[in-house]
């Protein structure tokens, strides 16, 4: 395991740049009028653009601004940046929160933050979840509740597995831990990426989601 190469660091803040930016051009253009029509959503893409950078900008034009039905496989994506929207929040306040206050589990400060990651980013993403489905299927509380635990339960679970698949590879086989900083540049490109896999590995369950209907498309 060897530093990161400087050319690496030069390529993150370039990435972590364009994310900030597609971020705010998506939160500019949905505050210049183009909501969605589930409010979740105003949040979902400009933080979609955040971890995914140009690609999340696609997304949002490709998809967020279309009219009409979309193909399935667009209902797809849409619900998988969703469900990877509240992962991202999660993850991100675990991961900024630990770097002051570290978490040891196991002997790691690694795996208690993706314990804390888990827990933060499963209660934000069936946040999400619970104010898409109640309102949409005219919900109780309860019963709003219940019906987001089972729409995205598995989908977050396989968000966060790609997501620390790919983390353990960075921090464990290509880095080490400290080689990787929370305070480097590096260490949040590995986070994109991570985000990316979370996206791959999420996609397929939610197909499967959308095809039985336990989850709604939007």
């Amino acid at each position: 395991m060897t530093n990161p190469p400087p050319g690496l660091h030069a390529i993150a803040w370039v990435s972590i740049a364009a994310a900030i930016l597609s971020a705010l051009w998506i939160a500019l253009d949905i505050l210049r009028g183009h909501r969605q029509k589930m409010w979740i959503m105003d949040v979902v893409w400009p933080v979609t653009g955040l971890w995914a950078g140009p690609l999340g900008l696609w997304a949002y034009y490709k998809m967020g601004r279309a009219e009409g039905e979309k193909p399935f496989w667009q209902s797809v994506a849409v619900g998988a940046t969703h469900c990877g929207a509240g992962c991202s929040l999660g993850d991100l306040a675990a991961e900024t929160a630990l770097a002051a206050f570290p978490l040891v589990l196991f002997g790691q400060k690694v795996f208690g933050t993706w314990l804390i990651d888990f827990i933060l980013a499963f209660l934000f993403g069936i946040a999400f979840q619970y104010f898409t489905i109640k309102p949409m299927k005219r919900l109780s509380p309860k019963d709003g509740l219940i019906a987001a635990l089972k729409a995205d339960s598995l989908s977050l679970t396989a968000w966060q597995l790609g997501m620390y698949g790919w983390m353990a590879i960075a921090l464990f086989a290509l880095f080490g831990p400290e080689r990787l900083p929370k305070s480097s540049p590096v260490f949040w490109l590995m986070m994109q990426i991570a985000m990316l896999a979370g996206f791959a590995t999420s996609y397929p369950v939610n197909w499967w989601l959308l095809r039985r209907g336990i989850k709604e498309a939007m």
